[in-house]
């Protein structure tokens, strides 16, 4: 399933931050939760990647007052796409920051401007770009299709998601922006991967469940990436076909789009492993109360 839920188009414009150059980059504000709480505007935000941002965009984003900005990029597509651009960090610290493979934390000069954390959640079993690096390689419609066809590039996905759940890594780097939405000085913070789609979207997905935010709305945020980024979608797979890369670069479109099978195998990975979500935030993302009424507190408004 990759349709989107019906939303209304004013209710589309208002959760995008506006910026040219990061096309997914919108506000969870305004979800409700089952105790008929609402998450703030402003506070938590999620995003493709920052790298193509505009000088008006740097405006934009100056203007909505981040504290922190969370980079889930792995190492090599930091270096095929290039660093953030984060107003008041220079390019060249941002660059040193987010081409290492390890956690590490970039503080402003300004001691109100904004912190960069890069937390690479990378695995190497299902490796998106890898595997659009080997199908592209040779150009040979055969060995794409042996690749990524016949179900193959959604296999890719679901063993990605499931490995969001089981890789003790993976959840810590999760948990460490969890954390980070619950600390006193915490938001507003802006977290985002490559497309904002998986790795962000899993990121929405855990923080929108613990807030107590039903699963359809959790389903409607984890599938607007694909309103959102059509257009550059549509551009993308037509290049590959257009310069002679792909016969049939539909066999990307698995890989480009967010499908609710994906998310789905998330959660089913969760209830495999623990009795229940609770249990999870606990045992499996290490998280306890605090964590939990620190985001309540932080991101909650009366409905």
């Amino acid at each position: 399933m990759t349709e989107q839920p019906p939303m209304a188009a004013a209710e589309l414009a208002a959760r995008s931050l506006g910026l040219a150059g990061a096309v997914n980059a919108r506000d969870l504000g305004g979800y409700r939760t089952a105790d008929g709480r609402v998450l703030r505007g402003g506070v938590a935000l999620r995003s493709d990647g920052l790298n193509r941002l505009t000088e008006a965009d740097l405006e934009l984003l100056l203007g909505l007052g981040l504290r922190h900005v969370v980079d889930l990029r792995s190492l090599d597509e930091v270096r095929e796409a290039g660093p953030d651009r984060v107003p008041g960090l220079p390019v060249a610290d941002v660059s040193a920051v987010e081409l290492s493979a390890e956690p590490v934390r970039l503080d402003s000069p300004d001691p109100d401007g904004i912190t960069l954390h890069h937390l690479p959640i990378f695995a190497a079993d299902f490796d998106i770009y890898v595997a659009l690096r080997d199908a592209l390689a040779d150009r040979d419609p055969v060995r794409q299709h042996q690749l990524l066809g016949d179900g193959k590039a959604a296999a890719i996905m679901t063993g990605l998601y499931r490995w969001f759940v089981t890789d003790p890594v993976a959840r810590e780097r999760f948990a460490a922006v969890l954390r980070l939405l619950a600390a006193p000085d915490g938001p507003p913070v802006l977290f985002h991967c490559t497309a904002g789609k998986d790795r962000t979207g899993w990121t929405a997905a855990l923080l929108l469940t613990a807030l107590g935010v039903d699963r359809e709305a959790v389903i409607e945020d984890y599938l607007l990436t694909n309103i959102r980024s059509a257009a550059i979608i549509e551009r993308i797979v037509d290049s590959f076909g257009t310069r002679g890369l792909m016969s049939d670069p539909s066999l990307l479109l698995p890989l480009f789009r967010a499908d609710l099978a994906y998310l789905d195998a998330a959660f089913a990975e969760v209830e495999a492993g623990w009795p229940s979500f609770d249990a999870f935030w606990q045992a499996g993302l290490g998280l306890d109360d605090t964590v939990l009424s620190g985001l309540r507190k932080n991101l909650l408004v009366e409905g």
